[in-house]
């Protein structure tokens, strides 16, 4: 299975610019697609999954362009949007049941046996005859998971799932994706540099609709080792720094004191204390490079 996207652009009736030249190639694992917010990601979800063309660029799913074979290419997506409605009065069990024979399982035995597996694969078996518009935030999401998992697509795109959802929540969706991951291209699209590293195996980092770094979290994060620093003084005591230093970012320690990670080739000054490279350290200080 290859996911390949090339030189894709968009620019919207507006003026902005969404999409700028970006090419990435997909095999199955988790990708995940990492940017603050407005960096251009959904534009480029919304693009994969047919659902706008752009001005140029193509993509090839197995060598076929699916722009002109979206009825063959959506057959094997599966999508899962920031927000997405649900009907107020219909089980979890009623409105996959209604999916399944949208999605042309017609065959009533299957359906069920389709339907079982979904339901276990999300954990929502318990929940199956509850109104999905009583659901928490992350069971709605794991139903959304359920329901694009039922004609067992090979591509999946999931954009912001975990948003809004609390740490609880957050584990339990991030454990499904991670099970599905196995089989298939998921490309998860995020601001939260956390789930990336827990999740995915490769990524690429995405600002003002550009593609600015592609690479594997543990390679980004071996990459800095011995480079990231921090200190609990304020920068106006930041005398007499020994080399070059670039903030990454800001956080409070258990005794509540401001603390500044930052880069830097070597230590800068003895308050700075070497500290473990995390995969934030590496997003910052892409972002800082392309200002």
């Amino acid at each position: 299975m290859n996911l390949s996207i090339q030189q894709i652009s968009k620019t919207y009736p507006n003026g902005l610019k969404a999409l700028d030249q970006i090419s990435i190639d997909l095999k199955p694992g988790m990708f995940g697609l990492l940017g603050p917010n407005g960096a251009g990601k959904s534009s480029l979800m919304r693009t994969i999954a047919t659902l706008q063309l752009p001005d140029h660029g193509q993509i090839y799913w197995n060598g076929k362009d699916i722009f002109q074979h979206k009825i063959d290419f959506r057959k094997v997506l599966g999508y899962l949007p920031q927000d997405f409605g649900v009907y107020p009065k219909e089980s979890a069990l009623q409105l996959l049941d209604y999916f399944a024979i949208l999605k042309g399982i017609n065959n009533k035995n299957e359906r069920k046996k389709i339907i079982r597996y979904v339901l276990n694969m999300t954990n929502l078996e318990e929940v199956k005859h509850k109104k999905v518009s009583t659901f928490s935030g992350g069971m709605r999401q794991r139903f959304g998971i359920a329901q694009l998992l039922l004609n067992n697509p090979k591509v999946i795109i999931v954009d912001e799932p975990t948003a809004g959802l609390d740490p609880a929540e957050r584990s339990r969706f991030l454990n499904v994706l991670r099970n599905i991951g196995k089989e298939h291209i998921v490309i998860f699209s995020t601001h939260l540099v956390e789930d990336v590293r827990e999740l995915c195996q490769d990524m690429a980092i995405i600002n003002k609709g550009r593609v600015i770094r592609q690479i594997p979290p543990k390679t980004a994060i071996e990459s800095l080792k011995g480079n990231i620093w921090q200190s609990e003084k304020e920068k106006e005591q930041w005398n007499d720094l020994s080399c070059p230093v670039i903030e990454l970012s800001h956080h409070f320690n258990d005794a509540n004191q401001l603390t500044t990670r930052i880069f830097a080739e070597r230590q800068p000054a003895n308050h700075f204390i070497a500290t473990p490279v995390k995969l934030e350290d590496y997003y910052f200080l892409t972002l800082n490079q392309m200002k």
